[in-house]
């Protein structure tokens, strides 16, 4: 193995040896091998990191990491210095349209399939930093000495207007013109001088990121990463991300700092290959029939679990990005997400889609999300298509729009153990979940999609075994505790309305209402209904096996619910803090909180999930273990909820700290 020294004066004409460091990491990344670590110092580099090869194995990997103790900041910006005064507080700067390369972020803008169009003002993948924080972008020159308030935006998906996340007057704008040599960018600055402060504007694409496909088992560790101009990012696209392995297998990427990319940070997406946005440029068939398509393509160039996925991203800071903190289609297999703190994901809102959230995913084939801290996002948590054998555990998410949505998947997945403590706690369009021990404070929201039919898999693998409508429920809710607000969750009007179609929003399990309450309950009304095929089961309301959870302040219990423990009456007074790094919960339990033992179900228990026929399993197949708390802890009792410290009374627990 052998160790190669980067910085910042250093020369890539050295050996990389300590008492000679090359200067830049790509050209470490040049000469790096299998078992080889490339170790950069102190400093800041301005670069786009494109590994030209990866390890051999997860015992033979290449590594990159910041050295023990020392601040490395990599960056896809330039600063920009020599601003004129253009009057009325505007500055002018022009620049090299060479400095940019092939990819000019001023020239392209935010565009692709599931984008919500037309966009309200022009937004383009370019960026200006002012002392670090970014600006905004104003739809002409014009505007720069007139700036405009918006109060509200259309939200993509409800068509609402919703409040503006920012600041009630900007007085930091920028418009750009590129020319045949020279892009020119106009700003206002706040009334600060910025020749006088640090001016930055993207340049580069990505940060750490291969240029080709298949670069497997690298580790990028200890790094402060910021700045890239990605581009939108939805499943039916390339995926490219301020960092990301680039359709490969085995990346650690653990332990940084990660912030400011135009779209998404963290890329486990696909490839252009397997389609690139084709609804948009070519307009012939709906986006939902290349994503279809994209799934067969990927099995076509080696999508398994051999040669995919099984990536690990693990205790990042990331923040400040306008789609997504960690994205993937297809790439994110096998993976694990574990002990990240994300936020303030897609608040900015000068533009909105489809595929936006704090984490966003589809095709979570065996994915675990644990341990995560997402607050202050659009949205916290979205699996799209094809979770299955996923699972997500002991997170804490509040402050977002919405914390967990599930669409258009046929499970099984598991939801345990976790705090969802924004106004809309989980939504769910799609079938065969299980949700236990969690705390959940907000509306739940169920509905079936009879009009777009997804795939699903043979288990713990990517081979399709079918595909198939979504009926909704056919879920199960194990010793959750349930809050209401005393109120109709219709009240909660804008924060979150009740979306077009055949939804149900509630505050508890009462969503699944009228349905049968087991597996053997929806057999029998199969056969009472014969004669028949198709027809018999697309009216047929699939069960939801609802057992023993807690109903506090009007929150309310499924009808045909076993055991529950409901204190309309009893107001927990629930507070949820964040600070410096470590989140605490107050909360009063009832007295009868303490008699109630919901128990913790087993795979056994949990059983098949009707359309994928599939079990609630580990990944590798062996039962699955749902009897570890939020805080790592063996669950004795269990009590209901995600804590096995929570008891009757007024009671104040740290719930999640940054490690």
């Amino acid at each position: 193995m052998t160790i190669h020294h980067v910085a910042v004066d250093g020369s890539d004409g050295s050996s990389g040896e300590a008492s000679a460091p090359f200067r830049t990491i790509g050209r470490a990344a040049d000469v790096a091998r299998p078992g080889d670590t490339v170790r950069v110092h102190e400093g800041e580099y301005r670069e786009w990191v494109r590994p030209r090869r990866g390890g051999k194995s997860d015992a033979r990997r290449i590594t990159y990491e910041a050295a023990p103790g020392e601040h490395v900041v990599i960056k896809g910006s330039e600063r920009v210095t020599g601003w004129v005064p253009e009057g009325a507080g505007v500055w002018r700067v022009s620049l090299p349209n060479a400095m940019f390369g092939d990819w000019n972020p001023y020239a392209i803008p935010v565009e692709g399939d599931w984008l919500v169009r037309p966009l309200e003002r022009p937004v383009h993948l370019g960026d200006v930093y002012l002392d670090g924080a970014s600006c905004y972008e104003a739809p002409t020159r014009a505007a720069l000495d007139a700036p405009e308030r918006r109060d509200s935006v259309i939200d993509d998906r409800t068509g609402r207007a919703v409040p503006v996340r920012r600041p009630e007057e900007t007085t930091s704008l920028w418009f750009a013109q590129v020319d045949a040599g020279t892009t020119t960018i106009w700003a206002t600055f706040g009334g600060a001088d910025p020749n006088e402060h640090l001016v930055e504007v993207n340049v580069r694409r990505s940060v750490f990121y291969p240029a080709t496909t298949g670069i497997d088992f690298i580790t990028v560790r200890g790094f402060e990463l910021a700045h890239a101009a990605t581009p939108w990012a939805p499943p039916t696209g390339d995926q490219p991300g301020l960092i990301g392995p680039n359709w490969a297998k085995g990346w650690i990427i653990e332990d940084n700092h990660i912030h400011h990319a135009k779209c998404s940070a963290v890329s486990l997406g696909k490839e252009a290959s397997t389609g690139d946005n084709y609804y948009t440029r070519r307009g012939d068939k709906p986006g939902y029939q290349y994503q279809l398509e994209s799934v067969f393509a990927a099995a076509q160039i080696g999508w398994s679990k051999e040669r995919i996925g099984g990536h690990v991203v693990r205790r990042n800071v990331i923040h400040d990005c306008g789609q997504n903190a960690i994205v993937g289609h297809l790439g994110c297999v096998f993976s694990t997400i574990h002990d990240n703190d994300i936020f303030d994901i897609a608040t900015k809102r000068e533009f909105y889609g489809h595929e936006i959230g704090g984490i966003k995913l589809h095709a979570a084939i065996d994915v675990e999300i644990a341990h995560n801290h997402i607050h202050d996002c659009a949205l916290g948590i979205w699996l799209d298509w094809q979770t299955q054998g996923t699972r997500v555990t002991r997170n804490v998410l509040h402050g977002n729009a919405r914390d967990l949505y599930v669409e258009v998947s046929h499970g099984p997945y598991v939801v345990d153990h976790n705090v969802l403590a924004s106004p809309a706690s989980v939504e769910t369009m799609s079938q065969g979940g299980a949700f236990v021990g969690n705390l959940i404070t907000g509306t739940v929201l169920l509905q079936p999609v009879m009009d777009r039919a997804t795939p699903y898999h043979v288990p713990h693998s990517t081979v399709v075994a079918g595909y198939a409508i979504i009926y909704g429920a056919d879920d199960r809710w194990w010793g959750n505790i349930l809050v209401g607000t005393g109120g109709d969750p219709a009240d909660t009007g804008d924060v979150y309305p009740v979306l077009p179609g055949e939804a149900t929003v509630r505050y508890g399990t009462s969503i699944y209402d009228g349905r049968p309450a087991s597996l053997d309950d929806y057999l029998q009304s199969v056969r009472d209904a014969q004669p028949g095929d198709v027809n018999i089961f697309k009216n047929l309301p699939q069960h939801a096996d609802v057992r023993a959870n807690v109903y506090l302040h009007g929150a309310e219990p499924f009808d045909r619910e076993q055991a529950p423990l409901v204190l309309a009456d009893a107001d927990p007074q629930m507070v949820l803090g964040d600070d410096d790094g470590a989140v605490r919960l107050d909360i009063t339990l009832p007295d009868l909180f303490d008699a109630h033992r919901p128990g913790v179900p087993s795979t056994a228990e949990l059983g098949r999930t009707r359309m994928s026929d599939a079990d609630f399993e580990a990944p590798d197949g062996s039962p699955i273990d749902l009897s570890t708390d939020l805080l790592g802890e063996r669950v004795p009792g269990p009590v209901a909820g995600p804590l096995s410290a929570l008891h009757a009374g007024r009671q104040s627990i740290i719930v999640w700290r940054r490690p």
